[in-house]
């Protein structure tokens, strides 16, 4: 589903401070047949895709050391920053944090708690799947 016309899996850095979070989130975007990295915080995400930039990241807003929009901030100003599809989740879901996350450069916008079908879906808007 999500292989590249050169045969390699898509990656998707998943970038949230919860390890159960990252886990499920895991679970599901391997079910897509993605490549899946992880990162604890927007610190640790920038670092992994100075090495590495994924096709997707799933981005958590709340988190220490760095937040989800800071570092969309820094990612969007990286060599390569302007690939990767971003698609922001959060519990805040008020229009004020959804515009402040698109304006910054997000690409989709999903509400916590998430399941399978959403993040596919957006996915799928996204154009990646």
């Amino acid at each position: 589903m999500a292989i590249t016309a050169g045969g390699a899996m898509k990656s998707c850095l998943i970038v949230d401070d919860s390890r159960v979070v990252r886990k499920v989130a895991g679970r599901i975007i391997r079910d897509l047949q993605f490549e899946v990295s992880e990162a604890g915080d927007g610190a640790n995400a920038l670092s992994a895709c100075r090495e590495n930039m994924p096709d997707a990241i799933l981005l958590d807003w709340n988190m220490p050391v760095m937040n989800g929009l800071d570092f969309l901030r820094a990612l969007r100003r990286e060599p390569g920053g302007k690939k990767p599809v971003i698609v922001f989740c959060s519990t805040e879901n008020d229009a004020e944090h959804i515009g402040e996350a698109m304006r910054s450069g997000a690409n989709e916008f999903i509400m916590k708690p998430f399941d399978a079908d959403i993040v596919q879906s957006k996915f799928a808007e996204a154009g990646l799947v």
